[in-house]
């Protein structure tokens, strides 16, 4: 399943309140230590990645609980509506809450260097620059301005398709999404899943275990593998298994905006 960004019409929310979350002063620190070497090899290797913790329990309620706000998001998707599954979830208005914008600025440029080493593989001509506002300056000149992190929510019984979050004719090959809520304690089942369709085989699927805090990064839609007769491309697609009780929030920052 391709996912596209809905009509204007699935819910818009005010554009005028900005919301706030407390921006930790040590999250650059953070993203520093992760041994981006070694998670791009993982993600060569098998096209997703875990980071290990990288918000703490009170950044991950703090951002969890924003979802309940009446403002600071420009619409709200009701999953069933579109066949996307069962829940929901809100794109973020900007400005974006300072924690979800500084991610999204700081893991960008070492996943720029992963892209841009799929795009050599595949034979795709497109660069991407060394920056998010760089990257988003091109999106923005054609006509992709509206922006995509997004706030998940699963209650039991809920599940999310495996799609793809393209949203336009300009995409970025990789995203990460952070799991807010506590697995322990909060919810039981909603795995993330991922799934590989390599040709001329049957499908491969990856069950990721995520602790609160803890990012995956994972393709977006294709990958390059090495074969006997040099790169091939691999489809992803990605998803949620049913929550069996509880309910779960995610964090989703996807690279490129929507048109």
């Amino acid at each position: 399943m391709e996912r596209r960004a809905p009509s204007r019409d699935a819910g818009p929310m005010s554009r005028h309140q900005t919301v706030t979350v407390d921006h930790s002063e040590d999250l650059a620190e953070r993203l520093a230590a992760i041994d981006w070497q070694r998670l791009g090899s993982s993600l060569d290797a098998e096209g997703f990645a875990t980071t290990g913790v990288l918000l703490e329990a009170d950044e991950c309620r703090a951002l969890a609980a924003l979802y309940d706000q009446p403002s600071g998001f420009r619409s709200r998707i009701i999953m069933q509506r579109h066949g996307f599954g069962e829940g929901e979830y809100k794109y973020f208005d900007q400005p974006l809450p300072p924690i979800v914008r500084g991610l999204r600025e700081r893991a960008y440029p070492p996943l720029a260097e992963v892209a841009n080493r799929w795009h050599t593989a595949l034979g795709i001509d497109r660069r991407f620059p060394a920056t998010l506002p760089a990257w988003l300056k091109i999106c923005h000149d054609a006509g992709q301005t509206r922006p995509t992190p997004l706030l998940l929510k699963y209650e039991a019984g809920d599940y999310n398709c495996l799609h793809r979050d393209l949203y336009g004719d300009l995409v970025f090959p990789l995203q990460l999404t952070i799991l807010l809520s506590d697995p322990a304690r909060d919810f039981e089942g909603g795995e993330f899943v991922l799934t590989e369709q390599r040709p001329r085989m049957q499908s491969r699927g990856h069950v990721v275990n995520l602790r609160q805090g803890e990012a995956v990064i994972f393709a977006v839609n294709e990958r390059p593998v090495k074969g006997t007769r040099g790169w091939y491309r691999t489809a992803m697609r990605h998803g949620v298994s049913t929550v069996r009780s509880g309910r779960r929030l995610t964090l989703g920052v996807i690279f490129h905006d929507a048109a």
